[in-house]
């Protein structure tokens, strides 16, 4: 009889990294990617015995910059810590913060239709400015401060205020940038006037471009890397109870976040 705790066969973690990337305060918001939710997982992963390898299952079509460089930066200091390797297996997409997750691994497995890149900064809001004055609405606000109201939604953009958000997202492209020119070193074969416009690829287009490195999927992967008896650990977050997986459509946090991930998606085509 086999036991499974006396093995001595190699292990390697699986670790899913599924939705929008972004900050939740907890509550019934949706399942997605931040370094809170992460972080236990991530930890797990890596403290698997006899650990041969952790295969990140990346499906994301992006979201906060701060958020994808905290997990990132958490899957590389325990990946250099244990020495082991780290694989990302890219399904529908890795787009924008997606990308930046995916590029935490030593190397980047992409299916020929996944959607890759997206290597840039977005700010998106709406101007009511008109829709007041056509209510008959009257607004009141005060600051102590000349930049409180920096783009406030309900009144004409300001010049000023445009070109500093510019100045804003220019750094945060700079700093999603030289991630990208460190984890992806001597691999990418297109000038960065063309990778880091924002634009999205195909797997099989991303590979030529030198942002993945081969065509192939999860299962395959972990056959041919660490061989067909290496013993593959799943790692992934607990179900919550019945009852309460009822409730997140009744929340308007959990409707809001629904919506800003339908958003992110949607920029893909998907």
């Amino acid at each position: 009889m086999k036991l499974p705790f006396l093995s001595r066969q190699p292990r390697v973690a699986l670790l899913r990294l599924s939705g929008l990337i972004a900050a939740r305060s907890g509550g019934f918001a949706p399942s997605g990617i931040s370094a809170q939710s992460m972080a236990p997982l991530i930890e797990r992963a890596f403290a698997l015995k006899r650990l041969a390898g952790v295969v990140l299952v990346v499906n994301s079509p992006g979201g906060s910059p701060v958020q994808s460089s905290l997990v990132a930066q958490r899957i590389r200091r325990l990946a250099e810590e244990k020495k082991v390797p780290v694989i990302a297996c890219v399904e529908d997409a890795a787009a924008s913060g997606g990308y930046w997750l995916a590029c935490a691994a030593d190397e980047i497995v992409v299916d020929p239709a996944s959607v890759v890149g997206s290597i840039g900064v977005i700010s998106a809001s709406f101007g009511l400015s008109d829709a007041l004055s056509r209510l008959g609405v009257e607004r009141r606000m005060h600051t102590a401060g000349t930049e409180k109201s920096f783009l406030d939604p309900f009144r004409p953009e300001r010049p000023e205020d445009v070109e500093r958000l510019h100045g804003l997202l220019g750094e945060l492209h700079e700093v999603f940038k030289d991630w990208i020119r460190t984890r992806r070193a001597g691999k990418l074969k297109a000038p960065e006037e063309e990778l880091f416009t924002g634009r999205f690829w195909t797997g099989r287009q991303a590979v030529a471009l030198g942002l993945a490195d081969r065509l192939g999927e999860a299962s395959s992967e972990v056959k041919a890397r660490f061989g067909e008896k290496a013993q593959v650990v799943s790692i992934g977050q607990r179900r919550p109870p019945w009852f309460m997986r009822l409730l997140p459509g009744l929340s308007a946090e959990a409707l809001a976040a629904a919506a800003e991930e339908r958003a992110a998606w949607a920029r893909l085509g998907l």
